[in-house]
């Protein structure tokens, strides 16, 4: 990394090489994730609502929240009638926080970039915020995501700045579109992750309509 992180779990999440590793900093971090990102003004779960509200009917779930980490979107979507949610992630540890929030219909342990355990067109749309940066979920994660998501449905998620041409997300988008699988509605300017702390820290915004 070029600078050191305020949040030493941050640092241990981006130094991750290896899937065993990005276990052990979420294990590691997850009781004070909440407290930690707080802290530093980590918008992104809250953030996302926004683009849901803008393009996602309510009452048409059920919509996955994949890498949902602690929970943090869940109850919000809830506050904006939103129901039937459902959660994706890999560990443990952060669904165990995510369970007691109460938000949502169901939550499974799953790794993004593996076959993901639902059938095609599932869900009316998926949602994902801090998943796709740096040492995370590969850009062939969307692949499964567009397959359990139906025609029609919608995808919403960031990608941090520095993957977009080196993590092959933009070759993706352009594959999926050019098969037909999607097309993409809105990409937002760079904005930052974090409000206080991690200026470095930036995303976009991309919001995809299922075909």
């Amino acid at each position: 990394m070029s600078e050191k992180r305020h949040s030493e779990g941050l640092e241990q999440v981006y130094s991750a090489r290896t899937d065993t590793e990005l276990t052990q900093a979420y294990a590691s971090w997850s009781g004070d994730y909440d407290r930690e990102t707080a802290a530093s003004g980590y918008c992104l779960p809250f953030m996302i609502a926004a683009w849901v509200a803008r393009y996602v009917p309510r009452g048409v779930g059920p919509f996955l929240d994949a890498g949902c980490g602690t929970g943090l979107s869940g109850p919000y979507l809830r506050a904006l009638g939103y129901d039937s949610i459902e959660g994706l992630d890999f560990s443990a540890d952060m669904l165990a926080i995510a369970r007691r929030r109460n938000a949502y219909d169901a939550l499974t342990q799953a790794a993004l970039g593996a076959p993901l355990p639902w059938a095609d067109g599932h869900f009316a749309a998926f949602f994902s915020t801090g998943v796709f940066t740096e040492g995370h979920a590969p850009a062939s994660s969307l692949d499964e995501l567009v397959r359990i998501t139906r025609a029609g449905g919608h995808g919403v998620f960031t990608v941090r700045d520095v993957v977009l041409e080196s993590g092959w997300f933009r070759q993706k988008f352009a594959e999926l579109e050019q098969v037909g699988r999607w097309r993409l509605i809105e990409e937002s300017p760079p904005f930052r992750a974090f409000a206080v702390d991690e200026a470095d820290v930036l995303v976009k915004a991309f919001v995809f309509k299922i075909l």
